[in-house]
């Protein structure tokens, strides 16, 4: 009982603490961008902010489209190559 227990409040401490707000995401992008040599207040800083955005939407779709990491040439691709 005491192993089922614990494994229990591991999984929820691992679940909760996976989840980032918004401001914590906001704040690892910024960091990110300036790691690029973007300099905060400018049009380029935006613009990199903006990609870093729509990169991490197009992996959240990727990753909903192949749940398991097996892209369209391994399972359920099409059955010939191209001839």
């Amino acid at each position: 009982m005491r192993i089922g227990r614990f494994f229990a409040i591991s999984m929820m401490a691992l679940l909760i603490g996976a989840c980032a707000s918004t401001g914590e995401q906001r704040a690892a992008d910024e960091i990110r961008c300036r790691g690029y040599g973007f300099r905060k207040g400018t049009d380029a800083f935006s613009k990199c902010l903006l990609d870093v955005d729509l990169n991490r939407d197009a992996d959240r779709r990727a990753s909903l489209n192949y749940p398991y990491g097996w892209g369209p040439g391994l399972y359920g691709g099409r059955p010939w190559r191209y001839w």
